[in-house]
């Protein structure tokens, strides 16, 4: 789950699976209360949650279940090494 903080909150919640997926995909976007509800949605199911409105504006531009773009590939990958990083510590 990667979310902004500006005025109107946005988020999107990525998703990899390396043996169903060659890249990540984007499996939910929302502003607002929408993205309130991503958000509480994640923290309920114990999901990572990083900040970062510069990738969540370039997500959120996405289509639902579209596989990231490989310009994007870098920086999502930052997301998933802090979730990994994140999981080996507890």
């Amino acid at each position: 789950m990667i979310q902004n903080g500006i005025n109107k909150k946005k988020a999107v919640a990525l998703r990899y699976q390396p043996d169903l997926d060659v890249s990540p995909k984007v499996i939910g976007t929302g502003k607002g209360m929408a993205a309130e509800q991503l958000i509480a949605k994640a923290k309920e199911h114990d999901i990572p949650i990083q900040e970062d409105e510069t990738l969540v504006e370039m997500l959120a531009q996405l289509e639902l279940n579209q596989a990231i773009p490989s310009e994007l590939y870098e920086v999502v990958a930052e997301v998933f090494a802090f979730i990994y990083k994140i999981d080996q510590n507890t």
